[in-house]
């Protein structure tokens, strides 16, 4: 560095033909490359105090490098999920089976028919492409698919509910991730909440009675991320739709994770499961795609026809209806369903049913491996809004670190970053969660990081 004025700073086409700087454009562009140069001279304008050192040229070039690499670094990007949270939230919920991300690539890499009519040779609708697998799966008369659950909900109480009466149980007053409460979206829909009952204890009188006092609809929300333990009740929803259904008034659902699998199978709480709520008779059931159902993100309302058919209308349809993308997924996660693959296909499915037995061997696998830590009994987690308090057994690989936080800090800035969780001041890394195209690559991370 040399000690003078701003005057000595090197000018933008200097830098530009430094041969120095030919990899920045070459991997860039030169337009990109002289606003990087332009940001790093600026900073140092304002920064500069009289009497400072003047930066030399390479390391202006080299600064600008770091700036450029870091505009073109996607900040969305994989990492390994060792923290036994199947559904997590942070870490983008639903990993794919490789037959849906196929469909998705088949539809993203080329034309297709999303609004053509093969048949017709005349425009056609997206919404139908879903329609089939969905009602033959579930036996919904009719089906809808927006970009999420939050959007569904909202989308059906405004397009059959705005300024009309909607009772919900006060126990379902809730606020779910996101800031997502249950009576802002009400009031956002224009629906007219009438909140019955208590927050531990409600009955069925509580709903005849609101409908005796002429409520539209009957809202119910499944407590699929939260419990209210101790002195309470509540009807169960055979028994709200029967009693709504004796006034002639619908009721909407908010199942919220999409079970298709009996969760008791794998040895977990009872789930509502699709097929429960479209036996209860429940005229509209909203639903998430990309929680226990295993899909790509979306909201799926499925029901009576004459109220679907409503709502597939509304203008809000449009602002929030599903990608080709997303429909293309939905339609191939839904044939795992209907074509009974889906434990051995979808992601989900397959680490909830992992045996202990076999997540200690590999386990035990990764100890051997790397020379590091203990195997012992632990708990994996369903997560994502989905059975809260749930847990699988599993086995962990633990190991101590004098500065664990350093340690996942670390982690986290590999190429492909490791997430893994503490307990009792030890890293812990749950088998459960790693996919199989992944587990090589985590161990050699790990031979390297616990090395050092």
């Amino acid at each position: 560095m040399q000690k003078n004025n701003l005057r000595n700073l090197p000018s933008i086409d200097t830098l530009l033909n430094d041969e120095r700087s030919h990899p920045i454009i070459k991997h860039a562009g030169r337009d990109l490359a002289i606003r990087g140069f332009r940001n790093i001279l600026s900073a140092f304008r304002h920064g500069y105090q009289e009497g400072d050192s003047i930066p030399d040229i390479p390391i202006i070039i080299r600064k600008t490098e770091q700036l450029v690499d870091d505009w073109l670094h996607p900040s969305l990007q994989p990492v390994v999920n060792a923290t036994g949270i199947i559904l997590h939230t942070n870490l983008g919920r639903a990993p794919l089976s490789a037959d849906t991300i196929a469909a998705m690539n088949a539809v993203s890499n080329s034309f297709n028919n999303l609004e053509f009519n093969l048949n017709t040779g005349k425009r056609g609708k997206r919404e139908t492409h879903p329609q089939q697998p969905l009602t033959n799966l579930t036996g919904a008369e009719a089906a809808l698919i927006v970009n999420n659950n939050a959007a569904a909900v909202l989308l059906v109480l405004t397009a059959l509910a705005n300024r009309k009466k909607v009772a919900i149980s006060h126990s379902q007053l809730v606020e779910i991730g996101g800031g997502f409460r249950v009576p802002d979206v009400m009031k956002q829909s224009g629906a007219r909440l009438v909140s019955i009952g208590t927050t531990n204890r409600v009955h069925l009188e509580d709903y005849t009675n609101a409908l005796q006092e002429d409520a539209d609809f009957i809202l119910c929300a499944h407590h699929s991320n939260y419990k209210i333990v101790g002195f309470t009740s509540e009807p169960n929803l055979d028994e709200i739709v029967a009693a709504s259904h004796q006034f002639g008034k619908p009721v909407i659902y908010d199942l919220g994770s999409g079970a298709f699998l009996n969760t008791e199978e794998f040895g977990i709480l009872h789930e509502p499961t699709v097929f429960d709520a479209v036996n209860s008779g429940a005229d509209i059931i909203c639903f998430s795609g990309d929680k226990l159902m295993g899909g790509p993100q979306a909201g799926i309302i499925i029901g009576k026809k004459r109220l679907i058919d409503k709502v597939r209308i509304h203008p809000l349809a449009r602002a929030v209806r599903a990608d080709k993308l997303c429909l293309a997924g939905i339609t191939q996660t839904l044939n795992h369903y209907l074509r009974a693959e889906a434990i051995e296909k979808i992601p989900v499915w397959r680490m909830i049913a992992k045996q202990p037995e076999q997540l200690e061997q590999t386990a035990l696998h990764w100890q051997s491996s790397i020379d590091q830590g203990k195997v012992i009994k632990n708990f994996s987690k369903i997560g994502g809004g989905s059975l809260p308090e749930e847990q699988l057994p599993t086995f962990t690989l633990q190991i101590d670190a004098k500065h664990p936080d350093a340690v996942l800090k670390k982690l986290r800035k590999l190429p492909i970053p490791i997430i893994a969780r503490i307990e009792n001041d030890q890293i812990v890394f749950d088998p459960r969660t790693i996919l199989p195209a992944q587990e090589e690559y985590f161990l050699s991370q790990l031979k390297k990081v616990f090395a050092d």
